[in-house]
């Protein structure tokens, strides 16, 4: 009952998606935005239990709910940890109504054709498997476009729906990641191949496979809008790609029907040194203007 309870939530309701899936490589740059150097911190245990302390902190704030927040993707590392004595998805959708997802791609390949394939994911099935048993309703996984090359933003696009169906025969609902870098030198360009590329994919899709799209903010505005009304698509987010908070909102609110999937612009001026009244003052006021800039 909770998967249809979720998909309809994710579907109708206003809001966005809080990324709160750092991973190992990213780790270190979040904690020292958030006031926690690396000295504070020895190996990889430490450092995954000081990210822990930063996202527990964040999702148990009385700013973080689901009355504005649709969903909240989760590194693995996080599934597995508890937050007040319950699992981290667990206690995101029984106790605040936000749907969890969970990161599933383990890094980028090397570049080759202007774009960055995913690696391998080993054990794929065993870890959807424990997802599911997670109460997690879908997953998110990243590639990265660098230029503007059909032939590699093809091989994107197919690596991703290759691995996506799979996620839909698992019984859940794929975030599919294509970012195109920001930085990219004819973004236009490569942001048009993969509009084109992404609709022929979700057309090749059954009537039963649902998926949700995760995309740079683009040059030009709704210029997603085919993607965002394709049968197929629950949902189309934005991830801030490098962008301050300030200017992913503005992008974001000039793109109709699409909706934040932050990270950095989520937990920007966020610190560990803050009293919980600034804190959680401070992440009310993130979470209110990326859920305004949603709305359109």
């Amino acid at each position: 009952m909770s998967f249809d309870q979720q998909l309809t939530k994710v579907v109708s309701q206003d809001g966005f998606l809080a990324a709160l899936d750092q991973s190992g490589g990213s780790t270190p740059k979040a904690l020292k935005l958030y006031g926690v150097p690396e000295s504070a911190y020895s190996g990889e245990e430490a450092m995954y239990a000081k990210v822990h302390e930063m996202r527990t902190r964040i999702v148990t704030s009385p700013a973080f709910n689901g009355d504005r927040i649709l969903g909240a993707i989760l590194f693995e590392n996080t599934m597995d940890r508890q937050v007040r004595g319950k699992g981290s998805a667990q206690y995101l959708w029984e106790e605040k109504r936000v749907v969890p997802f969970l990161k599933v791609d383990k890094g980028l390949a090397a570049e080759t054709d202007g774009v960055q394939l995913m690696k391998d994911i080993p054990e794929l099935d065993k870890l959807l498997e424990r997802a599911a048993k997670n109460m997690v309703f879908g997953t998110k996984m990243r590639s990265v476009i660098k230029q503007a090359s059909e032939a590699g933003i093809e091989k994107v696009v197919a690596q991703q729906f290759e691995i996506g169906k799979r996620i839909c025969a698992a019984g859940l609902v794929p975030i599919i990641e294509p970012e195109v870098d920001i930085e990219c030198p004819d973004k236009l360009a490569a942001e048009d191949m993969l509009e084109q590329a992404l609709c022929a994919h979700l057309d090749e899709l059954g009537p039963d496979e649902t998926v949700m799209l995760k995309l740079t903010l683009p040059e030009i505005d709704d210029s997603y809008a085919r993607l965002i009304d394709h049968p197929n698509v629950a949902r189309v987010v934005a991830l801030s790609g490098g962008y301050s908070r300030a200017r992913s909102n503005q992008k974001l609110a000039r793109n109709h029907g699409m909706i934040a999937s932050f990270s950095r612009a989520l937990t920007e001026g966020l610190s560990a040194q803050q009293s919980d009244a600034d804190f959680n003052a401070a992440l009310d006021d993130a979470i209110q203007s990326i859920f305004e800039a949603s709305r359109t």
